[in-house]
């Protein structure tokens, strides 16, 4: 049977998309996307390249280039109060996570460059512990972790073309628990899934400080195989479930320019086929007659777009800074609102470094401050949602370490 529980409903032991992008989606994977808000498409040029835009490749220096960095991410508890009475008010959980991720770049071969990119492209992690959120998402957590190796070809010096293959693990975690408004009614659900997909890009230089480029990530489905424990009014039962859900396709068009000889400019528009989410639909084995965890929910998400600015500037041969700004708004339709994703419009501010210890290796450390719009949600008194949420915000700190042999 299918379960189309999508990334949505799951929320990430590695970090919350909702404090980044769109949905689940996390486009900060590196010390330099951190320090510019995720503008590192056409001027990415360290190892996160391979990742990035691996079309790119072809024109980094020929050496072997290992990138690894670090995150801390830091999500803040989102308020939500209820217009109908305070006691369906509350505050999500505060969360805390650690994000290691790693690159890899080849010299070239014959014009060819391999390329290896481990990361934590997308996710969710929502908590909420007051009893009326907790009735519908007590934790909705899902963990999306990503191996993609690429190769590039360059045809000379103005053009050059990518592709890879995306090998995705995921881990997702369900629970609800109704008993905080005296019903002995309640889920737990855990399962994970590994599945392929693929990746392109494509970059073209007409003069030296010009870079335009244009990726691509495919869709991918996530199918779950999952045992969940149920509480049905009193009646405690496992039953198989299976989940299908998607992550979306990504498509990036990127210019960058060398607006002087040490200032780099790029612009970034980035579209997210949120469209894939339509609903959310929990089928369980065997079924159970009246099952209110049975119940598909419609979601009919829309595709999303996101514009960022990042700035490159070689302050000298040793100290290079970095700035960002961008905007992303949320696919979910107001009507179709859940406690396991209260997304919004988000505005995401940044600044980085990289310092140059010597002709191998260079440090870098960058922060992102993520800002969502407060939601409103009041479409019918009868739904589940009719209220305000609010002072939703996102800490990220980024460091790593580049080194070239």
């Amino acid at each position: 049977m299918k379960k189309k529980l999508s990334v949505l409903a799951l929320v990430s032991v590695f970090a919350a998309g909702s404090a980044f992008a769109s949905g689940w989606r996390i486009p900060e994977q590196s010390v330099d996307s951190t320090a510019k808000a995720g503008a590192n498409i056409a001027s990415s040029t360290r190892g996160d390249t391979a990742y990035y835009n691996p079309a790119n490749m072809s024109w980094m220096a020929d050496t072997w280039t290992l990138e690894g960095d670090v995150t801390y991410l830091y999500l803040s508890p989102i308020e939500y109060k209820d217009s109908r009475t305070p006691m369906f008010d509350g505050d999500s959980e505060s969360e805390h996570f650690i994000i290691p991720t790693g690159f890899f770049v080849s010299p070239s071969y014959g014009g060819a460059r391999f390329g290896l990119a481990l990361v934590a492209p997308g996710g969710l992690s929502k908590r909420w512990e007051d009893r009326y959120p907790k009735a519908f998402a007590e934790e909705f957590s899902l963990t999306v972790l990503e191996a993609n190796p690429t190769v590039s070809y360059g045809f000379g010096e103005m053009f050059s073309i990518a592709g890879g293959v995306r090998m995705i693990y995921s881990d997702a975690t369900v629970k609800s628990d109704a008993s905080g408004l005296g019903k002995p009614l309640s889920r737990s659900m855990e399962g994970d899934t590994l599945e392929w997909g693929w990746n392109a890009a494509a970059a073209f230089k007409p003069m030296d400080a010009l870079n335009i480029s244009a990726t691509y990530r495919s869709h991918i489905d996530l199918e779950f195989d999952d045992k969940a424990d149920l509480n049905l009014m009193g009646n405690l039962m496992t039953l198989d479930a299976t989940v299908d859900v998607p992550l979306p396709a990504v498509f990036a068009l990127s210019v960058a320019y060398d607006v002087l000889d040490n200032l780099n400019v790029e612009l970034t528009w980035d579209r997210t086929f949120w469209s894939e989410y339509e609903v959310l639909d929990f089928d369980f084995t065997p079924p159970v007659p009246g099952n209110p965890f049975e119940v598909p929910q419609l979601k009919n998400w829309d595709d999303t777009d996101a514009f960022r600015i990042g700035l490159t500037y070689g302050v000298n041969d040793t100290v290079t800074l970095m700035g960002g700004f961008g905007y992303d708004n949320n696919p979910a339709p107001t009507e179709n609102i859940g406690f396991e994703l209260p997304d919004s419009n988000a505005w995401l501010y940044s600044l980085g470094m990289q310092y140059k210890v010597n002709e191998h290796m260079e440090l870098g450390i960058a922060a992102l401050y993520d800002y969502k719009e407060t939601r409103k949600v009041e479409v019918n008194p009868q739904d589940v949602i009719y209220g305000e949420f609010s002072n939703a915000s996102a800490l990220l700190i980024t460091a790593g370490i580049n080194y070239r042999f």
